[in-house]
C-alpha cells in the first residue's frame, strides 16, 4: 500500500531529448509523447533510473538502495521483493512559446491544469504544510489548492495575467498566431502559486519568479496541443568523416527536444520497504522519500535527463514539493 507521496517538479534549463527511437514523421528522433493527447512526456522508468544512478554514485549502502529501487537482477535471477519507490511519468505543465512581446510566454491550458489538479488531489500532497507521510485514504485524498480553474478561453482568445508583459493592446502574438487577450485574476492566482511552489527555489527577488507572474498564458486546448507539437526545438546533427572532412555517409539526422524553460511534474509515491530480516529493516514510506530527496539535495538540485549528455543536453533543475 502507498504510504507516502510527494511531487517532483522539473524545470528544463538546456534542451531535453527524451527519445522514443525512430519515428514515422519528418523528424528522425522524436521525443516521447502521450498517446491520446500527444503532449510531451518522460516515462517514469527514465526518472526512476536516473534517481537510482545518482544514489549509486553517492552512496555505498546497497541495502538501502535496493530497498528504495529494488535489486538489480541478472539473467535467471529472481527476487522476493520489489523496490518501494514509485515514479510516475513526467507530464507537461508549462510550455514556452516565442512571443512578439516579452520574448516568450509560459503557455498552458485548462486541460493541462485540470490534469495537474487531479494528480495533486490523487497523491494527497499538501503543498502548504509539506505533509508527505499521510496514508492515502478516502478521508484525506483530496487537497484544496488556493486557485480555481477559469472558464476555458474560446478559440482565438487567450487568458493572461492582469500585469501581462506578453500582450500588446489586448492582443497576443505567439509564433505567427494572434490571440485576443482577456486579463484574469484567476490566472494571477495560478501564476503566483506556480512561481512559489513549482519553479526551482531561488532568491525571493528572482527574475524567473517575476517572469512567470507576468508571462503566464492559458490557451485553448487545441492551440496549446499544436504548440507542443510544432514549436519544439528541432536540431540537425551530423558526423564528419575524419579523412574527407565531409559529412559521413548516412550521418545526417534530426532530433526533437523539449525547449529550455519547459516545466514538467512527476508524481512520486512510496510504500514501506518490502524486505524482511534483521539485516534489512523495513523502512516506512516517509523515510524512503526522505532518503531520495537527500540524494538530490546533495547534488545541488540538478538532474541530467535524456540523451546527448556529452553535448550538454537535458539539464533540469529539480524542486520537491514542500
Amino acid at each position: 500500500m502507498i504510504t507516502a507521496t510527494t511531487m517532483l517538479y522539473l524545470y528544463v534549463e538546456t534542451p531535453l531529448h527524451a527519445g522514443m527511437g525512430s519515428g514515422l514523421s519528418s523528424i528522425d528522433l522524436p521525443i516521447q509523447r502521450e498517446r491520446t493527447t500527444q503532449y510531451p512526456m518522460i516515462q517514469g522508468s527514465s526518472i526512476k533510473g536516473k534517481l537510482r544512478a545518482l544514489a549509486e554514485e553517492s552512496s555505498e549502502d546497497m541495502i538501502l538502495i535496493n530497498a528504495i529501487f529494488g535489486p538489480v537482477l541478472t539473467a535467471g535471477e529472481t527476487t522476493d521483493h520489489a523496490g518501494a519507490l514509485i515514479a510516475g511519468d513526467a507530464r507537461i505543465l508549462l510550455f514556452p512559446v516565442r512571443s512578439l512581446s516579452g520574448v516568450f510566454a509560459y503557455t498552458t491550458s485548462c486541460d493541462v491544469l485540470a490534469r495537474f489538479k487531479r494528480d495533486i488531489e490523487r497523491i494527497d500532497t499538501n503543498q502548504r504544510t509539506g505533509a508527505i507521510d499521510k496514508p492515502v485514504s478516502s478521508s484525506n485524498r483530496f487537497v484544496s489548492l488556493p486557485w480555481h480553474l477559469p472558464d476555458r478561453p474560446v478559440p482565438g482568445n487567450a487568458l493572461v495575467t492582469t500585469n501581462s508583459a506578453v500582450q500588446f493592446h489586448n492582443s497576443l502574438v505567439l509564433e505567427e498566431f494572434s490571440f485576443t487577450t482577456q486579463a484574469s485574476v484567476q490566472v494571477d492566482a495560478i501564476a503566483t502559486w506556480l512561481a512559489e511552489h513549482a519553479l526551482p527555489e531561488r532568491n525571493a527577488d528572482d527574475y524567473w519568479t517575476d517572469k512567470l507572474k507576468s508571462s503566464l498564458v492559458i490557451l485553448p486546448e487545441n492551440d496549446f496541443r499544436d504548440f507542443t507539437l510544432y514549436a519544439t526545438e528541432i536540431i540537425t546533427r551530423i558526423r564528419i568523416d575524419r579523412n574527407t572532412k565531409t559529412v559521413a555517409k548516412g550521418a545526417l539526422w534530426t532530433e526533437e527536444h523539449l525547449p529550455t524553460d519547459t516545466l514538467l511534474y512527476v508524481p512520486i509515491y512510496a510504500t514501506d520497504a518490502r524486505q524482511s530480516g534483521k539485516e534489512n529493516p523495513k523502512l516506512p514510506g516517509r523515510q524512503i522519500l526522505e532518503a531520495v530527496r537527500a540524494q538530490d539535495i546533495e547534488r545541488g538540485s540538478y538532474l541530467q535527463l535524456g540523451g546527448d549528455e556529452t553535448v550538454g543536453r537535458g539539464m533540469v533543475r529539480v524542486r520537491w514539493a514542500s
